[in-house]
């Protein structure tokens, strides 16, 4: 009888104890019960059973997945069978090469849900497609859309949907603000990290295809067979959901390696060591997908190191590939010391270079012609290089976004550079129609965002770091999805789905990243952040490595006012763009405010359309955007009651943090331009309380190794 009562005991107390708190290990991809049992038997009508026909490692996970989200959504097993013979009420996974939608026939990734004799069919032409439905229809339950009579079909708009990694050999990752890499080589190939199949997952749901492991400033190792072996391991691990591996190449390795006297890619012995390098990659991973590639920038050795160009060295590579089924994607992000303007470097070198380059290269573009600043005008080689196919490169990693530390969605700035229009064959010429191959009827498409990943238990550093890989995803498979319907999927799916706080945390990510910049570059400033790390503010920044490195390059502060003038009395770069897009941002009595200072000196005392002269409305909207880091404070109170305590914690304590540092910002730009624009602080806003000198030495705090 004692042994009777301890016994229950213990079972009310593990029945009253709290649940673990949510680490957030498992992203976007909860499977927890839902908890309203009239909602969740609403489900279980027409999810009683997976039926797999097919026997594909891609069509196991698809429903390998199905049963155990749909279990965990429905509090009981959900049976996986190989055929649905007579039964109803279940999920079925189709293979058809003829699938359409719409009387128009699919994509090889696209895919269709449908009901067909009391059944719901996941079909399209490949079993990748049918795994991409199956995280599409997790999605529709874990939203808790309806079932019932559901007809949905899915194209991707973009054929390589790509994560880069920066990560390197040694574990670090190159501006990572989430812990180390999460591929770790020296257990490789011998060990696979169950988080592999978990990251491979979290990638599938989201519909991205491809992975470049390794850093773009790379190792030569990664070529080696000893490293080959471990890719290999790792393409095993990805491949299941669709994923292929790429490798970012290091120019010399043939000197390196193979012990050649040059790397010049006209040179018979290096053309003939890439063969051979690709036919080792391919034998050891027959679906091996290329080459990424950064040469002649910030010191990386390049073709031009041999008089070469960037097409020669691309065209050298393609060729290597021969017969294999790869691209080359060669980066665009070059500049070299001694411009007047950074801005149109890449431009000058590679719009000439258009119709050289072999069919298997893309040239990939970062979204703005600096580097990854909170807001830039789109790239000028968009809309420029109609004979090449051109990859969109964004940044989730925040390098120039408060790190791991600011809760600053990217949905937004990646939706703005895609909508924006280059006018390259009239108007609706958008960035995304150029990148998606539409404009110019391109065979190829790719977009890439680097990565944010790392080691952290929680992916990303900031929980809410996991957006941006999810909205990535999201808006590479389909770049007319709004941000904010991610946002709200994202939070329903990651965080809750009490609908008043969904509302409240979408609402809050809307609306992140326009107040990190107005707290920290408005107004079109850009480049004026901490030397080498990049984090918080050093506008007074005037000697570096080189010019382009600091910030008075860029603001070109003086008594007069500030901005770069890039028109035609200054560098003239604005002249890169066609003459649509010239007449929208080339008078500055006109130019939309968030570009104003990327292309115009605008003195201090001119009034802006706003009614404020330019010093005016920049001392604003820097204590505006600090004050509103208090309105997200209490946007995240709000919606404490319906999160995971632990959760709740860790960013409000990242918000108390954003908000000293975006008065950091404030202070720091207030008081600095103040030495230019000799003029008050406008009110009704208080003089900060510290001197520049005290801001000052909080920075060289920071500069301290």
């Amino acid at each position: 009888m004692l042994l009777r009562n301890v016994f229950l005991l213990l079972l009310c107390l593990v029945a009253v104890s709290p649940s673990r708190a949510d680490d957030g290990y498992r992203l976007w991809l909860k499977y927890d019960r839902i908890a309203n049992a009239a909602e969740r038997q609403g489900y279980v009508r027409v999810a009683q059973f997976v039926a797999s026909p097919g026997n594909t490692p891609v069509l196991r996970a698809a429903s390998a997945e199905l049963t155990r989200g749909l279990g965990g959504l429905l509090g009981q097993a959900v049976p996986a069978v190989p055929s649905a013979g007579s039964r109803t009420g279940g999920i079925v996974l189709r293979v058809d090469a003829q699938a359409s939608a719409a009387g128009q026939p699919l994509k090889a990734e696209g895919y269709r849900i449908f009901s067909e004799k009391n059944n719901l069919v996941i079909t399209g032409r490949t079993d990748r497609a049918v795994l991409y439905g199956a995280f599409a229809l997790l999605r529709q339950v874990q939203t808790r859309q309806p079932l019932a009579g559901l007809n949905l079909s899915s194209n991707p708009r973009i054929d390589f949907r790509m994560l880069n990694h920066w990560d390197n050999q040694n574990g670090t990752v190159e501006r990572g603000y989430a812990g180390s890499s999460i591929w770790k080589w020296y257990e490789l190939p011998e060990r696979l990290d169950p988080r592999y199949t978990d990251y491979a997952r979290a990638n599938a749901s989201i519909g991205i295809n491809g992975v470049v492991i390794n850093n773009v400033n790379a190792s030569a190792r990664y070529l080696s067979a000893e490293y080959i072996g471990k890719v290999a391991a790792l393409a095993g691990v990805l491949r299941p959901y669709g994923q292929r591996v790429y490798l970012s190449v290091f120019w010399a390795a043939p000197k390196v390696l193979g012990g050649l006297a040059t790397a010049d890619p006209l040179d018979p012995q290096v053309k003939q060591w890439w063969a051979a390098k690709s036919d080792e990659l391919y034998k050891a991973i027959p679906d091996f997908g290329g080459f990424l590639v950064k040469a002649n920038s910030e010191g990386e050795p390049g073709p031009q190191d041999y008089g070469r160009n960037h097409a020669d060295g691309a065209n050298m590579l393609a060729q290597a590939l021969g017969r294999h089924d790869g691209v080359v994607m060669w980066r665009a992000f070059v500049y070299k010391a001694g411009s007047d303007d950074r801005f149109k470097q890449a431009y000058e070198e590679f719009q000439p270079l258009d119709g050289k380059f072999d069919p298997k290269v893309l040239v990939q573009v970062k979204n703005g012609p600096i580097d990854f600043m909170a807001r830039e005008p789109f790239h000028p080689l968009f809309g420029a290089m109609p004979k090449t196919p051109l990859v969109l490169e964004v940044q989730l990693t925040q390098e120039y976004l408060g790190f791991a530390t600011h809760l600053v969605y990217l949905g937004p700035l990646i939706k703005e550079v895609l909508e924006s229009d280059t006018y390259a064959k009239g108007p609706g010429s958008t960035v995304a129609r150029v990148v998606d191959g539409s404009v110019d009827h391109h065979a190829l498409s790719a977009i890439a965002g680097v990565s944010n990943i790392g080691s952290d238990r929680n992916w990303t550093g900031h929980p809410v770091g996991q957006a941006n890989w999810y909205a990535f995803g999201r808006l590479a498979w389909d770049h007319e999805l709004s941000p904010a319907a991610i946002a709200r999927e994202w939070t329903r799916m990651t965080l809750t789905t009490e609908p008043a706080a969904v509302r409240t945390i979408a609402d809050m990510l809307g609306q992140s990243r326009s107040i990190y910049v107005r707290y920290t570059m408005p107004l079109g400033l850009h480049h004026i952040m901490g030397e080498s790390i990049h984090y918080g503010p050093q506008p007074w920044l005037a000697k570096a490595g080189r010019p382009d490195w600091t910030a008075v390059y860029y603001h070109k502060a003086d008594s007069i006012g500030l901005g770069f003038d890039r028109t035609a009395t200054g560098s003239n770069a604005l002249a890169l763009y066609k003459p649509e897009v010239q007449k929208q941002w080339g008078d500055a009595r006109t130019c939309p405010l968030n570009y104003l200072l990327w292309f115009h000196h605008v003195p201090w005392t001119q009034k802006l359309s706003t009614g404020r002269t330019l010093w005016n409305e920049l001392a604003t909207r820097y204590y505006t955007g600090a004050d509103s880091v208090l309105w997200l404070q209490k946007q995240w109170l709000a919606a404490r009651p319906a999160l995971d305590p632990a959760l709740y914690a860790d960013v409000a304590a990242r918000l108390q943090t954003q908000r000293k540092e975006a008065l950091w910002w404030r202070d720091a730009c207030v008081l600095y331009f103040q030495t230019f624009a000799r003029q008050p602080i406008p009110a009704p806003f208080a003089p900060p309380t510290r001197s520049l000198a005290d801001i000052k030495q909080l920075v060289q705090l920071y500069q301290l190794k």
